[in-house]
């Protein structure tokens, strides 16, 4: 009985750990190749939506700025200018 049990739950968590994940479409602008570079080269773009109704333009650039100093991001300054554009202008306040 608990092997069956073990299967029945390994193939539970099989089953859910293989459910397909929809990417998100971030906005369609200039620099939004940048974004995805960049950004989507660490973490998930989820975040730009989810934080969008929360930062504003002042908050996009402190938020590229800690992606830079404090976690190391290798973002180039042309790129900088750019990827901060992008953000302010689709998912700003």
């Amino acid at each position: 009985m608990r092997t069956i049990s073990i299967v029945f739950i390994g193939a539970c968590m099989a089953t859910s750990a293989g459910a397909a994940e929809n990417p998100v479409q971030l906005k369609q602008a200039p620099g939004l190749d940048k974004v995805e570079a960049h950004c989507g080269a660490c973490h998930s773009l989820d975040y730009v939506p989810m934080n969008s109704p929360f930062l504003s333009g002042v908050a996009w650039d402190t938020v590229i700025g800690k992606m830079i100093n404090a976690f190391g991001a290798p973002i180039d300054q042309a790129d900088v200018q750019i990827i901060a554009d992008y953000l302010k202008q689709n998912y700003g306040k």
